[in-house]
């Protein structure tokens, strides 16, 4: 095998401010608990359970979570049904749904997202 063809074979990772993305919950995959984390990390499939971390969190186009959910930084593209605290940022894109209450120092929102709750805009890294 040549290392042109091992090199385009590898799958493409999403790059962040606070660094690539390595960990992936993707398509297909439904898991339920407690989810701590440091580095970034993206849900592409289905969670069930509470989200806790200082860092961030990519919520993809497609992806349903139930969770109450506290993280440094949010991006939802997919479903969320639970309580957001983002200590840092909050970001709402086009395909997003957030059906809870949602905390956050900074908040984007785009058009023909779907919110269901109530906003509080907190300090930087308060609860």
């Amino acid at each position: 095998m040549s290392k042109k063809a091992a090199t385009a074979s590898k799958p493409s990772r999403t790059v962040t401010e606070f660094g690539t993305i390595s960990t992936v919950l993707g398509r297909g995959t439904h898991f339920s608990g407690i989810l701590n984390f440091k580095k970034p990390l993206e849900i592409s499939g289905e969670f069930q359970g509470e989200i806790e971390s200082e860092g961030f969190l990519l919520v993809s186009e497609g992806a349903k979570v139930r969770a109450n959910i506290k993280a440094g930084t949010v991006i939802v593209g997919g479903e969320i049904t639970g309580n957001v605290i983002a200590t840092q940022r909050l970001e709402m894109l086009p395909s997003g749904k957030v059906n809870g209450n949602i905390k956050t120092a900074k908040l984007q929102i785009a058009d023909g997202v779907i919110f269901e709750g109530n906003c509080e805009m907190i300090l930087p890294n308060k609860d």
